[in-house]
C-alpha cells in the first residue's frame, strides 16, 4: 500500500529555462564556461554551513562583466521559474487521500527561502527536505533513507519522481518505486496505476 509520494522540486513543480542558456543569450556568457562553474558553486552551496551563495556568484558575475547586486541576481534567476499548477493540484489531491507528499531537493538556502513565499509549499506538501539543511545531496542514498526513517516509511510504501536518471536509480536500489518525470500527464497516469486517483 502506497503511503507517500516523494518528488524532486525543480524540473517538476518548478520549471524554468536553463540559467546558463539565459546568461548566454542576455550577456554573452558561453554556456560551456558557465556549466562547470555552476557545478562548482552548487557543490558548495547545497551543503549545510556553506558561505552565502552570492559570495561565490558575485566574483563570477564580475568576471563575466555582469553588474548585478545580490538582490538583482536572485530576481533575474528565480523570477524566470514558473510553478506548475497541475503538479500543485496533484499534490493537493494526494493529501486529500491521506497520502503524504514530500519534496526531496538539492538546493541552497537563498533559493529555498524564495520558495517559502509560495503558499502552495505550505498547503500541498507535508515537508520539503532541502540538502543544505539535511546535509544529504542526491544521489547520496542517505537523502532518501532520511525521509523514510523520519516518517516511519518502508521503501515499498513510497513512489518517487525525479527528472534525473541517476537519482531514480538510487531510489530504485532502495526498493522505492521510482519513475523519471517526462510530463505531468505521464506522472498523473503513473499515480493512477498505484492509487485510486
Amino acid at each position: 500500500m502506497i503511503k507517500a509520494v516523494i518528488f524532486d522540486l525543480n524540473g517538476i513543480f518548478i520549471q524554468a529555462p536553463k540559467l546558463g542558456k539565459r546568461l548566454e543569450k542576455d550577456f554573452g556568457v558561453d554556456n560551456n564556461v558557465f556549466l562547470p562553474k555552476l557545478g562548482e558553486v552548487m557543490q558548495q552551496v547545497r551543503k549545510p554551513k556553506s558561505k552565502p551563495a552570492f559570495s561565490y556568484w558575485g566574483s563570477l558575475l564580475k568576471e563575466w562583466k555582469i553588474n548585478f547586486s545580490e538582490k538583482e541576481f536572485w530576481q533575474y534567476w528565480f523570477s524566470a521559474e514558473k510553478v506548475s499548477d497541475k503538479m500543485v493540484s496533484l499534490a493537493r489531491k494526494l493529501r486529500e487521500k491521506k497520502i503524504k507528499v514530500f519534496i526531496l531537493s538539492n538546493n541552497f538556502k537563498e533559493r529555498s527561502l524564495y520558495y517559502e513565499h509560495y503558499p502552495w509549499v505550505h498547503e500541498a506538501v507535508d515537508k520539503i527536505y532541502f540538502s543544505w539543511q539535511t546535509g544529504f545531496v542526491k544521489p547520496d542514498v542517505r537523502a532518501w533513507q532520511n525521509v523514510l526513517t523520519e516518517n516511519d516509511l518502508k521503501p515499498e510504501e513510497c513512489l518517487y519522481f525525479d527528472d534525473q536518471e541517476k537519482n531514480i536509480n538510487v531510489a530504485k536500489s532502495l526498493e522505492i518505486k521510482a519513475f523519471q518525470f517526462i510530463t505531468e500527464e505521464e506522472l498523473e497516469k503513473t499515480l493512477s496505476e498505484y492509487l485510486s486517483f
